[in-house]
């Protein structure tokens, strides 16, 4: 028996021993029961509770930045040997005290500065770093791995590797760790998200982003539209991660100059007692774009102040008398 030949039942229970039954009423908009279906009101709201279909609210769809951090959960894991990276003379945290992870705590306070918005004037993109050099050689991928090892070990600071030098890559190789898929598939594959090919690693605060796959058209993929809303993407997703990119030299090839124009800051290093001053300043010459230029003096072995690149500021733009007489040097 039905609900509402329930009620009609019960109704007429009432009628018959005397009780004078409610006036029935027709909600408006409601079609007019028949004779053999009235009920009460309340039966009759009861009966649209019960058999009126559910229609759920629309989740609100998840903003990009929360969804693309909870995918990180996606990446492969990969394990540093960490005791054989020490032993090569890279930073790590547990390592004791040494000279070089000295230097890189000076080296990154004022690229942390510019990066958190706390530099002498804003800086756009500023957690976008290059690290790059004028020849292979000098040094750029030892001291990008050590500025991330560096970084990683602030207290509320992240840090992405990216191996950006997609025609010789060499920071996993430096790592020990096999090759991997990473930027370039990216960029070929629309249907690769990042996160599948971001590595997450031992160091708690390093994340790793490999170079991929080499392609003969690597210059027109970094200078293309999904290479520009990807660097946006990775300025804006993590407000607390640095995002350091291994570059190419810049006068070996052109793929370091089409990367340098979307950078925040470009660390650019120099092998002292090797590249004139000449290759510098035809290296500079080539990222004008870039806001904020640093110079780091690399494999000095002169102690204390000298001058040999004395005239070269380590910090905005590279005008000669420079703003600082400061040379950055790891031995």
């Amino acid at each position: 028996m039905s609900i509402i030949e329930q009620a009609v039942k019960r109704l007429d229970e009432l009628r018959s021993a005397g009780v004078e039954a409610p006036a029935l009423t027709v909600e408006q908009g409601a079609a007019a029961p028949s004779p053999a279906t009235l009920s009460t009101p309340e039966l009759v709201v009861e009966q649209v509770r019960t058999v009126s279909p559910v229609v759920e609210t629309p989740a609100a769809p998840v903003a990009a930045s929360s969804y693309l951090a909870n995918s990180q959960s996606e990446s492969r894991y990969v394990e540093i040997d960490l005791a054989r990276l020490t032993a090569a003379g890279f930073i790590t945290a547990d390592a004791a005290r040494t000279r070089v992870a000295d230097e890189f705590r000076v080296i990154k306070r004022p690229i942390l500065a510019n990066a958190i918005g706390k530099g002498v004037t804003p800086v756009k993109n500023g957690n976008l770093i290059m690290m790059t050099s004028a020849f292979p050689g000098e040094g750029k991928s030892f001291s990008s791995v050590n500025l991330a090892m560096s970084i990683a070990m602030e207290l509320d600071k992240r840090v992405l590797l990216v191996d950006a030098d997609v025609a010789r890559p060499s920071v996993l190789n430096l790592l020990g760790l096999p090759p991997a898929k990473g930027l370039m598939d990216v960029l070929l594959d629309k249907n690769l998200d990042l996160s599948q090919v971001m590595l997450r690693t031992n160091v708690e605060k390093l994340t790793l982003l490999p170079a991929g796959m080499p392609h003969q058209r690597a210059t027109e993929l970094l200078a293309s539209e999904g290479m520009i809303a990807l660097l946006q993407e990775m300025a804006s997703r993590y407000p607390d991660r640095i995002i350091i990119f291994d570059s190419p030299p810049l006068l070996v090839t052109t793929e370091a100059r089409v990367l340098a124009t979307h950078m925040g800051q470009i660390v650019m290093v120099v092998e002292a007692d090797r590249t004139t001053h000449a290759a510098v300043k035809q290296a500079l010459s080539t990222i004008e774009a870039c806001p904020v230029k640093l110079m780091m003096l690399n494999k000095s072995r002169q102690q204390g102040d000298g001058n040999y690149y004395g005239y070269y500021g380590y910090g905005y733009g590279y005008g000669y008398g420079g703003n600082s007489a400061n040379k950055d040097k790891m031995a």
